[in-house]
């Protein structure tokens, strides 16, 4: 079962009897643990009719026990398995014949980081359709989880705003969720989110003087570029994150300049670098000051710069005169 089927049956009010939600997206499992909940269980009876477990510390038995006992003045009661990739092989050998036959009156519910489709266990659970992985989402997908997510709180976001919150951020879904939490309260009556709005918002984060950073050093502004370099040092901003925020800056300029190379409408080179066509024409400005072979310089230094920095060399020195060779 992929995620957005588990969402459609659950907006039908179909409640399932086995659930194992798992992958790398802990805030899109977290989510759809909190439905399931809301849908399975009445919160007025949910100390008679709810059960958590963790499973470096159940045997298995523990959970079978509650999964097979009668809800209490209810249709239905809840079992969550928390962290269930620590689940022994023992104890999965014991949850096994439940999972072939499972409880009508409970809906039993997993959540685990990863799982080994190999074993028995697992197999059951994919033939009964119980196993739903919530992959990390791509880079070109996080605009449309922030239109949903601002869709859902009663307001509309432009493409170009949509964009840029994506850039500042990254795929960090929790911290983006927390963003557009703070976009509905500070646009209050409007009914659409715009860019000067994530602007108003982001300009004082180390994520906005990141993403400058990145724009500062793109253009060959070695004033500006040292002046963001020493802000988000100033704000105790750690080395790996910069140089993170550069190689994503870099590698996407890298992009931008192969597509430039070979003539691409900008259509294509908006789609194929992952570029919200707001920002198209800067990245294409920046990418336009240097070569492919530079950039591939540019992204080796960077690695080398990371290395050094783990190794005991100051960081602040090895930025600064990284920046200096890239703008000079």
């Amino acid at each position: 079962m992929t995620p957005q089927e588990l969402e459609t049956s659950l907006k039908k009010g179909k409640i399932p009897t086995l659930c194992y939600l798992f992958g790398e997206e802990s805030f899109l499992i977290d989510r759809a643990v909190g439905k399931l909940l809301d849908l399975a269980i009445d919160p007025s009876l949910k100390d008679f009719n709810f059960n958590v477990f963790y499973g470096a510390e159940s045997k298995g038995i523990d959970i079978v026990d509650a999964a097979q006992t009668l809800p209490m003045f209810a249709d239905r009661r809840a079992v969550l398995v928390k962290r269930a990739e620590a689940l022994k092989a023992e104890a999965l050998e014991i949850l096994l014949p439940y999972v072939q036959n499972p409880s009508e009156t409970t809906c039993l519910i997993f959540s685990s980081s990863k799982i080994d489709q190999r074993k028995k266990f697992f197999l059951e659970l994919k033939k009964q359709g119980a196993l739903v992985e919530y992959k990390k989402l791509y880079e070109n997908k996080l605009g449309d989880f922030i239109q949903g997510e601002s869709l859902a709180q009663g307001k509309q976001i432009e493409s170009a705003a949509a964009g840029l919150l994506s850039a500042l951020i990254g795929n960090n879904l929790q911290e983006l969720s927390s963003q557009i939490e703070k976009l509905i309260v500070f646009t209050g009556s409007k009914t659409r989110i715009t860019v000067d709005d994530v602007k108003a918002i982001s300009s004082s984060s180390k994520a906005f003087t990141a993403f400058e950073l990145g724009k500062y050093v793109g253009l060959k502004d070695l004033s500006n570029a040292l002046k963001s370099l020493d802000g988000l040092f100033r704000d105790g901003e750690q080395a790996p994150m910069i140089i993170g925020a550069l190689a994503r800056h870099f590698k996407q300029l890298w992009r931008v300049r192969e597509l430039l190379d070979r003539k691409a409408p900008q259509n294509e080179i908006s789609k194929e670098a992952g570029i919200n066509p707001f920002f198209l024409q800067d990245m294409i400005q920046q990418a336009k000051n240097f070569k492919t072979s530079d950039l591939f310089n540019i992204l080796q230094e960077l690695h080398a710069c990371d290395i050094a920095s783990k190794s005991g060399g100051h960081s602040y020195t090895l930025l600064h005169s990284l920046i200096m060779n890239i703008c000079g």
